[in-house]
């Protein structure tokens, strides 16, 4: 068996607030239901559905199964001395994903690197060629650039804060990040717990790959976190799963979600943290999705 970690967590993949009438939000939540062996289930209605907030159990007024949203979607590149033989194969996969991923009509994305720097090589564009360019320049530090004291750490923690507060703000649609990395940080500005937190205040699903020049990298538990605490899924590639195969396990899941809406009966009087519950009827399933939302009044 391929190591696949589902994240069974309560709501909120991708939610996002949309205002419909003055004064009233909607909360849109975006959610993967799998079986217990992990096959996608894309056949429920919105009567097997069971959705809390704060404990309290909230009407779903708009529901479809189809992930017909727009999609930005965030490639992160760790590019830190300890990925340099796996980049070339990151870099191939990625763009074979996008080009198969992304309609130009309402898709949207765009890459970063990271190494002891978070740098945008691509912001956010509909346009194949332009991340084709940018995801080409995505690359370890050169020997000069190390001289310099140049790309001597791992700031992940720093990328995601970035991706997210940065380039994912005001966004709305589906909203997810693709994490390449060994999953250790040296160097970060911003903690884990900060860098989850910006992810979810921007309703940002994170999918974590694990990809490592070596076996046992000390950064799964990280990797783990960053995807479970978003709603998203941990992937760690190996020789029985392929870094294609992860791309396209991802890319069925982002095909196969459902969006289901409601209007909070719990007035919101200042901005926090919502903890929300979605749990399906048939004790058989499971439903990826994080357990809180931003709620603002």
């Amino acid at each position: 068996m391929y190591r696949r970690t589902f994240l069974a967590a309560p709501v909120g993949a991708y939610a996002q607030e949309v205002v419909f009438t003055a004064g009233v939000r909607v909360v849109n939540v975006l959610a993967s239901v799998r079986d217990k062996r992990g096959a996608i289930i894309a056949d429920l209605t919105k009567d097997d559905f069971l959705l809390l907030e704060q404990g309290k159990q909230q009407e779903i007024q708009y529901f479809s199964r189809q992930g017909d949203l727009p999609l930005t979607l965030g490639l992160l590149v760790d590019t830190s001395m300890s990925q340099d033989r796996v980049l070339e194969a990151e870099r191939s996969a990625s763009l074979r994903f996008l080009d198969q991923v992304l309609r130009v009509d309402r898709d949207r994305a765009f890459a970063i690197q990271f190494d002891s720097r978070v740098l945008i090589r691509q912001g956010l564009t509909n346009s194949y060629i332009k991340l084709e360019e940018g995801i080409s320049q995505i690359d370890t530090p050169s020997k000069s650039e190390l001289r310099q004291g140049i790309g001597g750490g791992t700031v992940l923690y720093d990328a995601v804060d970035t991706a997210a507060r940065v380039l994912l703000k005001d966004q709305t649609g589906r909203k997810a990040l693709i994490l390449l990395t060994d999953g250790v940080d040296f160097g970060s500005h911003f903690t884990l717990a900060q860098a989850i937190e910006s992810a979810q205040k921007q309703d940002t699903i994170i999918y974590s790959i694990l990809f490592a020049d070596r076996n046992g990298s000390d950064g799964k538990g990280v990797l783990v976190k960053l995807a479970r605490e978003t709603g998203g899924a941990f992937y760690e590639v190996s020789k029985k799963l392929t870094i294609d195969q992860i791309y396209a396990l991802i890319q069925h899941e982002l095909r196969s979600q459902y969006n289901l809406g409601y209007v909070s009966n719990i007035p919101v009087t200042l901005s926090e943290f919502r903890r929300i519950q979605l749990t399906v009827k048939n004790p058989g399933l499971v439903v990826q999705a994080r357990d809180r939302y931003w709620a603002r009044p």
